[in-house]
């Protein structure tokens, strides 16, 4: 079975019922209505604010947009790369791709001009699907792309230099192509994060995708019955791999185009939302605007909401313990993973170890782990060493980088690049990326830890810590802590705060600022070094 098989079968036995639901809150903020009662009201329906998708629909889009790329000479191997927030024509996009027998290439919406030409050209993306939020970025690098062929435009006032994709493809066939698909068959190229520099084009078979979806479901016990909001976006292994679990129960997702901690829970509450990610910043939004009084819960019906789990970066203890004490009726988890392992999974807490909050959890379902030295021998329980993993969802390689793939993947063993330490009972805890430990007087000091101690403080809404250059010590720890909204801290009150933890973990130096994160809520500390340390992104992705 290959991931384009689940489509085909939700859309012939549940083909009238709803799939993917696309909320814009934007377009309904104001109002006093719930999102369907707007959306009744509203004459054009692109306006209403909330959109429906049926899988029948799903598949019949899907299966449009294979025809059209097959019309257009495009074969099996060939790669369509997407660039778009997240929409409602997102996933049957990537499937009509899939069914094409093309490859996916997701791209991340925050891109600029020079990443785009970068990874098209990196991954030899034969075709561009894009949005009107990028119109500029792609007219600057439209000429510069030798191996791109066609552009085509989702959405109103198509841009002279591609195709309207929305007039051209409903002339196309709804009828399937039946390409014929094999889990050995290439299915996408993804991107790293592009933390460390210029982002590197990760290629999965489509055994990766379909592994993906049998392992959410294994961990979060997904039925026909849940409801899966989903915010993050969609080029993200992370979101996608999630909404995988959907897939294969056939159950109903949403799409929210939105952050804010009102549009959140209006959503859970209104669209009976079971199962909800959220990121670290997201789950402290919430939290905060409870405690300020703008969200009173009693005025929502959040009863069908089961599970919120967060993954994507290391997850503060005090974060969970303070969720657990606003919901405790819900279930919690975690999962880690990375675009190189197909995404979430491959170590995973479960909900029944709530005890273990802290840690990342144990092998993911079909999945292997281990912590291992520089040599990659396995280290002593208690040590710290670098996480590798094995199983069906690593990458094939790095696309068009036989060096850096010689690097992480050693006899089939993704060596992650994460510092770990493995407990008495076989739980793993993140200690920090390897490439962001801090040499200090020959100590090793790891960020995570003095991060998760900060975030206790009352008043810290973030805080991020790097090494900075040091004369006599090599480097020292910096914490930039984020203030909450209404709250004050001097540097005085952190200090003395760090008085219980070692001396040498103690932050020598502290600023307080906003604290970047990407869009999939990781920490941008090479853009924090550069701002500090005067060190580009150029210099630290050779360093590193």
């Amino acid at each position: 079975m290959v991931i384009t098989d689940l489509l085909r079968r939700n859309a012939k036995l549940y083909g009238d019922e709803v799939s993917l639901v696309e909320i814009a809150p934007q377009m309904m903020e104001k109002t006093k209505l719930t999102w369907k009662e707007y959306a009744l009201i509203q004459p054009n329906p692109e306006q209403s604010g909330r959109l429906e998708l049926t899988w029948a629909e799903f598949d019949k889009k899907a299966n449009r947009f294979a025809n059209l790329l097959l019309s257009r000479g495009l074969k099996k191997g060939d790669k369509v790369a997407i660039l778009l927030m997240n929409c409602l024509e997102w996933l049957p996009i990537y499937f009509g791709i899939l069914k094409a027998g093309c490859l996916a290439v997701p791209m991340n919406y925050r891109f600029d001009a020079k990443e785009i030409q970068y990874c098209l050209n990196l991954s030899e993306a034969d075709v561009l699907i894009f949005g009107p939020e990028f119109i500029g970025r792609v007219e600057e690098v439209c000429d510069k792309l030798p191996k791109v062929s066609q552009i085509f435009y989702v959405g109103q006032n198509c841009p002279t230099f591609s195709e309207h994709y929305d007039t051209i493809v409903n002339y196309c066939s709804s009828q399937d192509p039946m390409i014929p698909l094999t889990q050995d068959d290439y299915g996408a190229i993804y991107f790293s994060s592009g933390t460390t520099g210029f982002p590197k084009a990760i290629l999965h078979k489509h055994e990766s995708l379909i592994h993906s979806c049998e392992v959410e479901q294994n961990h979060h016990g997904q039925t026909r019955d849940d409801i899966f909001l989903c915010i993050p976006p969609l080029y993200h292994t992370g979101a996608k791999m999630h909404w995988f679990g959907s897939l294969l129960a056939g159950s109903k997702a949403v799409l929210l185009k939105g952050i804010k901690p009102e549009w959140i829970i209006k959503t859970v509450s209104e669209e009976q939302c079971s199962i909800v990610w959220l990121l670290v910043p997201w789950a402290q939004d919430i939290l905060d605007a409870i405690d300020r009084k703008e969200i009173n819960l009693e005025e929502y019906d959040l009863s069908k909401w089961r599970l919120m789990h967060i993954g994507a970066q290391p997850v503060p203890p005090s974060l969970i313990k303070r969720w657990m004490s606003v919901f405790p009726n819900h279930q919690y988890d975690t999962n880690y993973g990375l675009s190189e392992s197909i995404g979430p999974g491959c170590v995973h807490l479960g909900v029944e170890n709530i005890h273990k909050v802290g840690a990342i959890g144990k092998a993911g379902y079909g999945w292997e782990i281990k912590v291992v030295d520089e040599n990659g021998v396995p280290v002593k329980q208690g040590d710290v060493g670098e996480l590798a993993v094995k199983g069906p969802g690593v990458m094939t390689c790095y696309y068009n980088d036989e060096k850096s793939t010689k690097e992480v993947l050693k006899d089939g063993w993704l060596h992650t690049g994460d510092m770990a330490m493995q407990d008495e009972d076989g739980f793993i805890y993140l200690v920090d990326r390897k490439k962001d430990v801090i040499i200090s007087g020959g100590e090793n000091l790891y960020p995570v830890q003095i991060e998760d101690f900060l975030r206790k403080h009352d008043a810290i809404k973030d805080v991020a810590v790097i090494g900075l250059p040091d004369k006599r010590l090599g480097e020292i720890a910096a914490a930039i802590i984020e203030v909450k909204e209404g709250a004050s801290l001097s540097e005085d009150e952190v200090n003395a705060f760090c008085s219980d933890i070692p001396k040498y973990k103690r932050p020598k130096k502290i600023i307080f600022a906003e604290v970047p994160r990407n869009a999939t809520g990781k920490i941008e500390k090479p853009k924090l070094r550069e701002i500090y340390c005067g060190e580009s992104l150029v210099s630290a992705q050779l360093k590193n």
